[in-house]
């Protein structure tokens, strides 16, 4: 390579691994593998060295990506440094030699740790209580993101035991897979983007401007450092592990002392096949020197420490031709396509079929019927497509078109508003008739025991209903000349249908499969509203009075109950029994009578929900803005822009502590 072919390339990589890394860190939307990023930026470290191309901005001397400018900038006392990684055990034995060279001796310990796929917090105690929480950001810098950390339920907003004046936290914040997987279900249905795995859902949450959405993401943390001013002498990184323990934060109980090297590969051999066992993610091992001293001692270069490695695993991917492109028609009628696949095995399953999410990501990615790909599992649960593996071979086939009518039922196909997906709207589409009465009679909604897949299936085949409504009118003798069914089952089938008119209105509301109603959404509208009939002739405006319900799930709700086939069903639900009215329960007092109240920031002891429910308890009720009918604002830390409103038209404005001695809870 001549200067200038050697110029032009190191421009090409930091251009790529800046933008790399503002996808990574800013966005939760990574475009390439983290095996490539780290292959790329060591080709940009050879070419800079080689060639004396040094330059400060460089990704191979920064840490991350920049601070977003949607969270207040906040100084990090001591850098969060990235770490330098490896993927084989050469290295990591070369790594070993190094330590021993600085530290001029063997005698130290490492301590292994499973490392998580997630996104760096650091937390800040003061006197116990946690006073800040910030991303990693560019290692100097990140965002303050302590509104959204404070809906962990895994960080403790005060910490246990003896702990010093001020203590600083480094942690890692993640999701288990089932849960994220449940989670990119839910966002498929409502036609929002998926994220690729749990690492992106993770901290794509953490910087959410509300908090209370992200309050509904299932968001973990295990906590790994500590950080405080005075350090005993003999303070080692296993100590450090006890000390979090022992102040109430989550670890990991995945951590090894290692006497040596051979002991740390025994251990990565062992987690090899471990994390596959495990709930969350984990993409390899951190090795550390044990005893802080002697970290001090070996120090750190701009970017990572010296005394600490990551060996991390390679993808399990696996290679595969797309036999066929499929569609999927969901429940809410949004058409998914489908890479068919010859079987392959993958971290012990064989895979026939992988998510291709929606027309957009095919063409992105230019997949086509007959590539030969490469695909791997997302959070080591869904297959996904990675790449194409030959897309330069001449006889590829023609480039895939979404087909302009639904495969099931030939409605034409729609896209609404901005999203991505494309749908089919017709409400006796077949396969979004089986999903709706799934989801129906699904454990968290009406819970009817025995209706699965395969009975709808037959259901709905042999024309015996039509709707989820069309249930009540079962009888036994129609059921037993079902397959697999016969006399008793058909029996506890009816049994359990008619158990189900018992359920809770909530229930009935999260069963009717309305979009972006989810169960908490149902328990909002059930509690707000009393009774089915006020929610089907309640307006947008109505709807978003109710502090958790905003316009995109008012528009929703209202459009549901405008439609006359579903308030032909509602009707018929009615006269078949089921529970349109929410339980009343028993008021404590009415001292709060007619009183509307508006909450804002952190309380310190109630959730947000909470003080709602001791609110209606009283009597009162709560609305979402501040204006001139409101009553009362309860406002806890960080209270922002209703705080100012309530100051501006003189309503009263109440802590927690005035707020129960005003109910007689003091």
């Amino acid at each position: 390579m001549t200067t200038d072919d050697v110029k032009q390339r190191v421009h090409e990589l930091r251009e790529l691994l800046n933008r790399a890394n503002e996808a990574y860190y800013q966005e939760a939307q990574p475009f390439i593998s983290d095996k490539e990023f780290d292959e790329y930026l060591k080709e940009l470290e050879q070419l800079e060295n080689e060639y004396g191309l040094d330059d400060p901005k460089s990704p191979t001397k920064r840490v991350g990506g920049e601070p977003s400018s949607d969270f207040e900038t906040v100084e990090h006392p001591v850098p969060l440094l990235s770490l330098d990684n490896t993927y084989n055990e050469e290295e990591l034995k070369d790594f070993d030699r190094r330590v021993k060279k600085i530290l001029d001796h063997s005698n130290f310990q490492y301590l292994a740790e499973l490392k998580f796929d997630g996104a760096s917090i650091r937390l800040r105690y003061e006197k116990g209580e946690l006073a800040l929480a910030a991303t990693r950001g560019d290692g100097e810098r990140g965002d303050d993101i302590t509104r959204n950390v404070k809906t962990i339920k895994d960080i403790p907003l005060r910490l246990n035991g003896n702990y010093p004046e001020v203590v600083e936290v480094r942690g890692e914040a993640y999701m288990e897979r089932e849960a994220f997987v449940r989670m990119n279900e839910y966002r498929e249905e409502q036609g929002l983007s998926t994220f690729a795995n749990p690492r992106n859902s993770t901290a794509g949450s953490l910087k959410m401007q509300d908090p209370r959405e992200v309050a509904r993401r299932p968001i973990r943390y295990f906590a790994f450092d500590l950080l405080f001013d005075s350090y005993e002498i003999d303070l080692t990184q296993s100590k450090k592990m006890e000390l979090l323990s022992d102040f109430g934060l989550p670890v990991c109980d995945h951590y090894v002392l290692c006497n040596n090297i051979e002991e740390v590969l025994d251990i990565i051999d062992q987690w090899r096949e471990l994390r596959h066992e495990l709930p969350y993610e984990t993409d390899g091992v951190v090795v550390k020197i044990n005893a802080h001293h002697l970290r001090e001692e070996l120090g750190s270069t701009s970017k990572a420490p010296r005394w600490a490695i990551a060996y991390k695993f390679a993808a399990e991917q696996a290679t595969t031709t797309i036999d066929d492109i499929s569609l999927q028609v969901g429940r809410l009628g949004k058409i998914t396509p489908v890479a068919e696949l010859e079987p392959v095995e993958l971290a012990g399953t064989t895979v026939k079929r992988a998510s291709l999410h929606n027309e957009d990501e095919i063409h992105r990615k230019d997949i086509r019927i007959g590539d030969q790909v490469i695909i791997e599992k997302a959070g080591e649960i869904i297959p996904q497509v990675v790449r194409v593996v030959n897309p330069d071979r001449p006889d590829r086939s023609p480039k895939f078109e979404m087909p302009t009518s639904c495969p099931a039922c030939g409605e034409e196909l729609v896209k609404l508003g901005d999203e991505v997906a494309w749908r089919c709207i017709n409400h006796e589409c077949p396969p979004q008739i089986r999903i709706r009465i799934e989801h129906f009679a699904s454990r968290d909604a009406m819970d009817i025991e025995g209706l699965g897949e395969a009975v709808v299936d037959q259901l709905v085949s042999e024309n015996l209903i039509k709707t989820y409504a069309d249930l009540y009118d079962l009888t036994k003798e129609q059921l037993i000349p079902l397959e697999r069914m016969g006399e008793k089952s058909a029996q506890n089938l009816i049994d359990a249908i008619e158990q189900s008119k018992k359920q809770s209105l909530d229930r009935v509301i999260y069963a009717l499969g309305i979009r972006f109603v989810g169960k908490t959404v149902a328990r909002d509208l059930a509690g707000a509203f009393g009774n089915m009939d006020k929610l089907v002739s309640a307006s947008e405006e109505d709807l978003t009075s109710i502090d958790s319900i905003g316009p995109k799930i008012a528009q929703s709700v209202a459009a549901f109950f405008s439609k006359n086939h579903n308030i032909h069903i509602i009707e018929t639900l009615r006269d078949h029994g089921l529970n349109f009215e929410m339980e009343q329960q028993e008021g404590a007092s009415s001292l709060l009578e007619g009183k509307k109240f508006v909450l804002t920031g952190s309380l310190p002891t109630f959730t947000r929900k909470e003080a709602t429910e001791l609110i209606r308890k009283h009597g009162g009720d709560t609305t979402s803005s501040v204006s001139s009918k409101t009553d009362y604002l309860l406002a806890g830390e960080s209270a922002g822009s209703k705080y100012d409103k309530a100051v501006e038209l003189g309503i009263p404005i109440l802590d927690e502590d005035s707020f129960l001695e005003m109910i007689g809870e003091a």
